[in-house]
């Protein structure tokens, strides 16, 4: 699997299964919160990363890494077992990516930066975000199964082989819950 270099917790993050974090280490989470904590980042700090990579950079993204964990920590009691342990810290992530981004509004840039936003005058990126908040409220409409898989593959970057082995799923079956998934999500996508 894809780790990102860095501290044994960062590579043994990859070694345990999202799933099996969302049921176990949940539950825990509201009893044992200094416990389960690093159990937690163990098996979503490279997914968590990856993602703030996507959102705020890779120079940022361990920074606001440490805010995500720190605040998974401090407010545990805010979460729901009912509901998936990676679904609200990737809510946390993207909260705190958004703060983070915010936060450097005001900052310079140079001009030779500007050279690779695409369109004239910013239209083209709007659209692509727009887009993108399209293709992320389909994704939510999916089954978790078909979710999983994809949001594994395109925004983990993980392959399909790799992500059999991290479901602990036959390669065929994951295949399968790609293709079905994507040909919904092109269905919810269609006008």
């Amino acid at each position: 699997m894809r780790g990102y270099g860095g501290s044994a917790a960062g590579r043994q993050a990859i070694e345990v299964p999202v799933e099996q974090a969302s049921i176990s280490l949940g539950a825990r989470l509201a009893v044992d919160r200094q416990g389960a904590i690093g159990e937690i980042y163990a098996a979503l700090g490279a997914t968590v990363l990856s993602y703030l990579q996507r959102l705020v950079g890779r120079d940022d993204a361990e920074d606001v890494l440490q805010r995500v964990f720190y605040e998974v920590w401090r407010h545990n009691g805010r979460y729901d077992p009912s509901r998936s342990l990676a679904g609200w810290v990737l809510g946390i992530a993207r909260n705190r990516a958004i703060d983070h981004l915010r936060r450097q509004r005001n900052t310079a840039v140079a001009l030779e930066t500007l050279d690779d936003i695409p369109g004239a005058d910013g239209r083209e990126l709007a659209e692509r975000y727009a887009r993108s908040h399209e293709v992320r409220s389909a994704l939510i409409r999916l089954p978790v199964e078909q979710r999983e898989v994809l949001v594994l593959a395109y925004f983990g970057g993980y392959t399909h082989s790799q992500i059999a082995r991290y479901l602990d799923l036959p390669l065929g079956t994951v295949k399968a819950r790609a293709f079905r998934g994507l040909r919904r999500l092109a269905k919810f996508l269609l006008p």
